[in-house]
């Protein structure tokens, strides 16, 4: 370890992001901290396009963030490693992906506009991952700026927690009534302000990083007003979150730089992550109980362990970026954030080492788009697809075999531009999309078991699963809850993982399933015949013979996208505004009062709302808005419509089959999905 390595260990270090909604300044924000603590030498602007952090081309041509971006802060023995996250709200997934690995954030929040409905969306996520938040209220120079408005709507609609630190040195230096504010809001700090009159740094740290209190700050981050002042509660207030001895580190981020080369973007969490070393991953479910995967692990190249079932890559380089420019490390440390080039499988939310794998995103698309190739090869299409889907998983890209179609999920019309762009910057391809449509999916509501058989002649699997519905927005679980003496381990990894490389498609519509938990619960191989492709088709058509069932007994159902919206119009528009949302099947809550207009909270079918926000600012005539977020998923209100208009039928798509091949006197012969359970070589199990 070389001297400058071995002060990097012995520095405190924070992972800080930086949100925003669009236009808040989030970025101008960054550029002002930057050059204040001495890492950049000039001031960048958004608008003049020299921003240090707005390093694509395509943020500099349209003045907005739409990857997240990384920088360095040294502060005095303080090593901040800042990351810019997207405002606008399509790039939503990217900003979320990033608050995994944060340990502090900070918010930014424009004095003129003050609390937006996307403003409360960071707020409630920022809750969901448990980040402590610091607030800047930027903008203050502007006409009509109003910095205590802008705190009284905080407390009103965040936490009565957010106090102000504006001005100040020393927390001690707080007044009073601030003092007592924050020692309400935890029993020993309020023993310490009564016994003592006074709170200390200590307190005042553990109270901000246990979310108990939110410092917020005021001023221009334009002009550098108030940015000083926030760099030095930053250094005094933060403090270094416990990391484990054993490795660990969250992948947040897959990207490619200039050369093609693929970049993944991790935080370590805990020991080390030395260059060089061997990450493995075992990909599926452990087979002895249905539990989850045993733990990756960041190894030297001479322990790497060969499997079928583990992929074992190799971390050719470790980087620190610090905007378009990176260093090589030797070695990173825990607290630290990387780009590690090697691997080629390693997918954002996975965690290595001791950190588990992430859960499902709060935010994800409701829309869906054709790709018109137009004159290009479909295949170059689909493939230069695959790469961006790569880096951001939520695009979903398939090939609809059906159909002969490429579809894609969006978050809305400025994400569509975005990938539009990319594909001729970085692919050379002109391509198109037909008009978005809803994405629904589909679920059932009891549980069904599945059997699926695949015997051509020198060929033998049969697969049972247990098909059980789960919470709304849990996405899908696979597990195993078979006996090693009935199939052996390395056949039932093999089953969870084909359960988990495909999207598996419902019978009612056609569309993807979710909010299901299919456990392996049955399954037989041949000594002689099986072959790992004969449990993929016989996995598949037992998910899809379990879903014919559960039709057939009423048990199926069709789920929608709905938003979670406030829409603020004139008080004597707000009958209209209530009539609207109850004409397009939504619910909200009594309206209150926001000075001079009305609030309407609730929420409605993204079908329904999704075109709304021009019929608000048409009949406010410009003086309504309407922020939408996404809701989750609920009961399609018009199932029978979706489903007729659909128009699909799940026994002719031929991709996705119930029906089983059996064999008989030397050749296969297919049975049909309802008379599969009388032929299938092992007993179905009970359902209670």
């Amino acid at each position: 370890m070389n001297p400058t390595e071995r002060a990097e260990v012995t520095m405190k270090q924070v992972v800080v992001g930086i949100l925003a909604h669009v236009d808040a300044g989030k970025t101008t924000l960054s550029e002002g901290l930057l050059y204040r603590s001495g890492q950049i030498r000039s001031l960048g602007r958004v608008d003049h396009g020299d921003a240090f952090l707005d390093t694509d081309a395509m943020e500099k041509q349209r003045g907005i963030t739409i990857f997240s971006k990384q920088a360095v802060i040294d502060l005095d023995g303080l090593r901040i490693t800042l990351l810019d996250t997207p405002g606008h709200v399509d790039f939503s997934a990217e900003m979320e992906r990033t608050l995994r690995v944060l340990d502090y954030a900070i918010l930014v929040i424009g004095a003129s506009d003050g609390v937006r409905g996307y403003t409360e969306t960071l707020w409630r996520l920022l809750a969901r991952y448990d980040v402590p938040t610091f607030v800047f209220v930027n903008k203050m120079d502007a006409v009509g700026a109003d910095g205590k408005a802008v705190l009284d709507q905080m407390r009103a609609r965040f936490s009565d927690a957010c106090v102000p630190f504006d001005g100040l040195h020393d927390p001690s230096d707080l007044p009073d009534d601030v003092l007592e504010t924050m020692a309400t809001q935890d029993e020993s700090a309020m023993d310490e302000f009564l016994d003592q009159g006074n709170l200390t740094v200590t307190t005042v740290r553990r109270l901000i990083a246990e979310r108990k209190v939110f410092p917020c700050y005021f001023g221009s981050a334009l002009k550098l007003q108030g940015v000083d002042e926030f760099l030095h509660g930053l250094r005094a207030l933060v403090r270094q979150p416990d990391h484990d001895d054993e490795f660990g580190a969250r992948v947040f981020k897959i990207s490619h730089d200039k050369q093609g080369g693929r970049l993944t973007w991790m935080k370590v969490t805990g020991g080390t992550l030395p260059v060089k070393s061997v990450l493995t991953n075992e990909r599926s479910a452990s087979a002895d109980g249905g539990g989850t995967a045993p733990a990756p692990s960041a190894s030297p190249a001479s322990s790497a362990v060969a499997s079928d079932s583990i992929w074992h890559e190799k971390a050719d380089q470790v980087r620190v970026y610090s905007g378009a420019r990176f260093t090589l490390v030797d070695e990173a440390h825990a607290g630290a954030v990387v780009a590690v080039t090697g691997p080629t499988s390693t997918f954002p939310g996975e965690g290595l080492g001791v950190e588990p794998d992430a859960g499902e995103p709060a935010l994800e698309p409701v829309l869906t788009y054709t790709v018109l190739p137009g004159d290009n090869d479909v295949h170059k299409v689909l493939s230069a697809l695959r790469e961006l889907d790569d880096e951001d998983p939520l695009l979903h890209v398939t090939w609809q075999e059906r159909l002969q179609e490429i579809h894609v999920q969006l978050m809305g019309a400025v994400q569509l531009e975005i990938i539009r762009q990319i594909m001729y910057d970085r692919f050379a391809l002109d391509i198109d999309f037909g008009p978005g449509g809803i994405l629904y999916k589909e679920t059932i509501t009891a549980p069904i078991e599945g059997v699926g058989h695949f015997e051509p002649l020198r060929h033998y699997a049969e697969v049972h699963l247990l098909l059980e519905p789960a919470t709304a927005g849990s996405g899908l679980m696979f597990g195993s809850d078979c006996s090693l003496d009935i199939l052996d381990r390395n056949w039932q990894r093999l089953i969870l993982t084909h359960l988990g490389e495909k999207e598996h498609l419902g019978v009612l519509a056609g569309f993807p399933i979710a909010d299901m938990r299919i456990t392996l619960i049955n399954g037989r191989a041949h000594e002689k015949h099986t072959e790992g492709g004969d449990f993929r088709q016989a996995t598949y058509r037992a998910v899809r013979q379990g879903l014919m069932k559960a039709k057939r007994d009423g048990h199926c159902r069709l789920l929608e996208p709905w938003y979670d919206f406030r829409l603020e119009v004139p008080q004597d528009m707000i009958g209209r505004a209530m009539a609207d949302v109850q004409r397009m099947s939504g619910e909200f809550d009594p309206p209150s009062n926001d000075g001079e207009y009305a609030v309407l909270s609730g929420t409605a079918p993204v079908s329904e709302m999704r075109d709304y926000a021009m019929d608000v600012n048409a009949y406010t005539h410009g003086q309504g808005q309407i922020s939408c977020t996404f809701g989750g998923y609920r009961p399609c209100h018009n199932a029978d419509e979706v489903i007729e208009s659909a128009d699909y039928d799940p026994e002719s798509d031929l991709e996705n089959t119930p029906d089983s091949v059996f064999c008989a006197h030397g050749a296969g012969y297919p049975v049909k999905w309802s008379d599969v359970d009388a032929h299938a070589h092992l007993e179905l199990r009970p359902i209670r």
